[in-house]
């Protein structure tokens, strides 16, 4: 007879609070690297330091590349490794105190090194960074298709953790904006401060490693229900692509991971312009940008809610599209309607509260949207086992993890060649940005951002597996098993 520890783990009943509260907390070290390298990195290079920005650009692409063969081998190991602690777990362990003390060092660089020095400083740590988080995150994300296979369980689980990586990471960049990236004496602007962004940095590389520990913690006593890796077999690097690529080919993920690959592109790009929109675009204060940072954290917690409810009543794909597409929409609006004349003017008291709501409605929504990507991603499992007479949870989500850093690099890269092509100033502060480049800055961002993800929600209108498709696949392997 199965255990009560058991019937959660695999069966169709809602997971135990403190279980989804535990995988939750172990998005955050992704949240916090990745607000860290999407919102921070192209500005803290690029205006404080003064690197280019397409050396910038260049730095997180090369190291993208890395990740095109790292995140499937990582995937693959971690569906097949045999050891006392599981398949997950020795993986999220293993990377918690070197991915805390390499994210340090990336807000450190030594002083006075040149261009190219500073440029290799970068990419060092941005390969070694993303390696090790995929060391982590990949295992951890697997858990979510071995932790139950409930079609709207999952959903909820993985708006625990989508909510979870929103508000952690909005936490330590709010921290970061509101105690460590202030003015001084003789920095005006606070986001031209180089000793906030180490102490930033200190703060933010405690904060991963203790996230890690708490979840890896948290869900140890989970091990012995979880899925056991497969018997051993001869293995080759030859089979090993093989079962990697027959598994990535069912049409279902593919639709999800270039959903995931175009939206993240996207999302990277959002982020990498952030900071330039509200601090160059509308002149926010630093005070109002930290509060717009509070704004992610009230729209997670609605995501926590709301994306397992929508599901639960429209299903994932339908639920996904139709928040995409108020969401896609709403974020370039108030830059095209500046554009056009009809925002108000910055420093107008009712600016910032406009830019507030939109962008609580906004996030709400794309958060929302994630959980539900990542919990179809999750439903593709089953399917792939059917197909493949594998479990391969640890590929399907090290492909979504390579897609989303992958992306959202490019989007970097692509924000940093956009600021090139506009030729926008760097070492200056707000107010000091001559109106043309301004302008420019909006005309490129809102309708780039536009056609991305248009053609982002045609892909995700490629995926087939709903509700009932899922519910056949889950009582074909019970009855198999």
């Amino acid at each position: 007879m199965k255990s009560k520890a058991d019937i959660h783990v695999n069966g169709g009943f809602k997971l135990p609070f403190w279980n989804k509260f535990a995988y939750g907390i172990g998005s955050i070290p992704y949240g916090i690297k990745d607000g860290g390298f999407s919102y921070f990195v192209l500005i803290y290079y690029s205006q404080v330091l003064g690197l280019p920005a397409q050396y910038v650009g260049l730095a997180l692409f090369i190291a993208m590349l890395f990740d095109a063969i790292s995140d499937p081998l990582i995937g693959y190991w971690s569906d097949n490794i045999r050891s006392p602690m599981g398949r997950r777990h020795p993986f999220m362990y293993a990377a918690a105190l070197p991915i805390a003390i390499s994210y340090y060092f990336l807000w450190i660089p030594p002083t006075s090194l040149s261009d190219t020095q500073l440029f290799l400083w970068l990419l060092i740590l941005s390969i070694g960074i993303r390696t090790l988080i995929t060391l982590y995150e990949v295992p951890s994300s697997a858990l979510s298709a071995e932790m139950t296979n409930d079609y709207d369980e999952r959903t909820s689980i993985l708006s625990y953790r989508q909510s979870f990586a929103w508000i952690g990471g909005t936490l330590i960049g709010s921290i970061g904006l509101a105690f460590f990236l202030v003015p001084t004496d003789t920095i005006e602007r606070g986001i031209m401060n180089v000793s906030g962004y180490q102490s930033f940095g200190l703060v933010a590389s405690i904060a991963i490693f203790i996230c890690i520990m708490i979840s890896a913690l948290g869900t140890h006593r989970m091990i012995p229900y979880l899925r056991k890796a497969p018997e051993k077999s001869a293995m080759s690097i030859k089979r090993t692509f093989s079962e990697i690529f027959e598994t990535l080919s069912d049409k279902s993920f593919i639709a999800i991971f270039l959903t995931t690959l175009v939206g993240a592109t996207a999302t990277g790009l959002s982020a990498g312009l952030n900071y330039y929109i509200n601090n160059f675009f509308w002149e926010f204060t630093t005070e109002q940008v930290s509060l717009l940072q509070i704004s992610v954290i009230i729209s997670a917690l609605f995501a926590l809610f709301i994306g397992p409810w929508a599901s639960r009543k429209w299903g994932k794909k339908r639920t996904a599209i139709g928040m995409g597409i108020i969401a896609f929409s709403t974020t370039p609006m108030p830059v095209a309607l500046r554009l056009m004349g009809v925002m108000p003017d910055n420093g107008d008291p009712i600016l910032f509260p406009i830019i507030f709501m939109l962008a609580l409605v906004d996030l709400t929504l794309i958060i929302c949207f994630l959980a539900l990507g990542q919990s179809m991603v999750a439903d593709v499992v089953e399917a792939s086992e059917l197909r493949t007479k594998r479990r391969s949870e640890g590929v399907l989500f090290a492909s979504i993890t390579f897609a989303r850093k992958f992306s959202q690099g490019s989007g970097v890269m692509i924000a940093s060649i956009m600021l090139a092509i506009i030729e926008f100033p760097r070492q200056l502060s707000p107010g000091e940005i001559p109106s043309e480049n301004i302008y420019n800055l909006g005309l490129i961002y809102a309708p780039t951002l536009f056609i991305i993800w248009t053609f982002m929600l045609f892909m995700l209108s490629r995926y087939k597996i709903d509700r009932d498709t899922h519910a056949k696949n889950v009582a074909i392997l019970s009855d198999k098993a």
